[in-house]
């Protein structure tokens, strides 16, 4: 943040001077086109067939003397501000890293079949966003297996969520419409959302419109009445200001652009969780983690060097450091031990002891005393051989 808070002090600068310079600028070019206009008036005044006066000649000399000295100042206050607009990039380069290369690994994507994974979630990512050309010549030119990267569903749920941005309800209806019965279980709000729009649609057609507000509002708000009863209240309380405008009224904030950003979130959201995918693809979710996880890593590298220890981290499958992510981020349960105080991985999962404690095969290790190990929780022996991997 303190990064973003230095870069962004040398922008203010720049959008202070420029903005310096605009007024002034045209104040000088206002002068000098008034300067040029009473001259222009003043030799008008004369006999067009006359020659030009002496006194006129020194009019004309001291005008042009005052439009050069003006323009001359205009030129080098624009100068000046090219060497502001300099220190922005200046304090980019100082502020932030460029070269992300010491953090990462040249060897991961050197074999075929990681080449191949990353193409797959590319693709796969292209089609979440509704980039069906992209994803398909991506496809045809990397040589993935079609039938193994089919389009999601999550294809149609992103095509709809435009269709929302838009201003377009119908395909979200009718996919609320088909799974109505599954929303109501999990006692979702979309349905009666998606509703409550295209009323507010509806009544946006002014007083000729109310009574298909009205017929529109007895055929879908039925349903909704035990859950949602104040809220079809206050609907219905939108009808008296139809001669004002709602825009006009204690009720404008219905028809504001968050409510429909609102519901669109919640579509994704809630079609997602029911259709049982991830909101955001899986492309996504590492490049947000990746960046999350980059300035502690830089740090770390930084400090890694300076004592001579970078080869500790070459060629190792885990950061060498904790990164904390959003929960948002965390798909899976995560096994902890609790003699070594370790997170569990491949090469070192939890183990079950016939006991029923569980440890890492680490801790197994230490504990075990030839043939005995000896739970440190309980005083049951056993042999270490009868302990079982557990998969999270």
């Amino acid at each position: 943040m303190d990064s973003c808070a230095a870069v962004e002090k040398e922008v203010e600068k720049v959008i202070n001077k420029f903005s310096a310079i605009n007024d002034h600028s045209q104040r000088i070019i206002g002068d000098v086109i008034s300067l040029i206009e009473k001259l222009r008036s003043s030799i008008a005044e004369g006999n067009p067939d006359s020659k030009v006066t002496a006194g006129q000649v020194d009019v004309l000399n001291e005008a042009l003397s005052k439009t050069k000295d003006k323009l001359h100042r205009l030129t080098t206050e624009h100068r000046d501000l090219h060497g502001t607009v300099s220190k922005v990039g200046k304090a980019i380069d100082r502020n932030f890293v460029a070269d992300f290369t010491a953090t990462s690994r040249t060897d991961v994507f050197q074999t075929e079949r990681n080449v191949m994974l990353l193409n797959k979630i590319m693709a796969q990512h292209f089609y979440r966003q509704g980039m069906d050309d992209v994803a398909d010549a991506l496809i045809k030119e990397s040589g993935l297996p079609a039938e193994d990267i089919m389009p999601e569903p999550y294809a149609e749920l992103h095509r709809i969520w435009e269709a929302i941005h838009t201003g377009n309800l119908a395909p979200a209806l009718d996919w609320a419409a088909r799974y109505s019965a599954e929303l109501d279980a999990r006692n979702s709000t979309l349905e009666f959302k998606l509703h409550r729009l295209a009323f507010m649609q509806i009544l946006n057609g002014g007083v000729q419109a109310q009574t298909d507000a009205i017929a529109y509002a007895r055929s879908n708000f039925a349903k909704f009445v035990r859950r949602f009863e104040k809220d079809i209240q206050i609907l219905m309380g939108t009808l008296i200001y139809l001669q004002i405008g709602i825009h006009n009224s204690p009720y404008k904030y219905l028809t504001a652009p968050e409510m429909w950003i609102e519901t669109a979130d919640v579509f994704l959201k809630d079609a997602c969780q029911l259709l049982g995918i991830n909101k955001d693809s899986p492309l996504s979710v590492i490049v947000n983690a990746g960046c999350t996880a980059l300035p502690a890593l830089l740090n770390l590298k930084q400090v890694m060097m300076s004592r001579q220890v970078t080869g500790i981290w070459n060629g190792r499958d885990e950061l060498p450091i904790e990164i904390e992510l959003e929960p948002d981020n965390r798909f899976h349960s995560i096994f902890a031990c609790p003699i070594l105080r370790q997170q569990s991985s491949e090469d070192n999962p939890p183990m079950k002891l016939l006991c029923g404690h569980v440890i890492s095969r680490d801790a197994l290790n230490k504990l075990s005393n030839g043939p005995i190990l000896k739970c440190p929780y309980c005083p049951m022996e056993q042999c270490p051989s009868d302990a079982k991997l557990i998969y999270f």
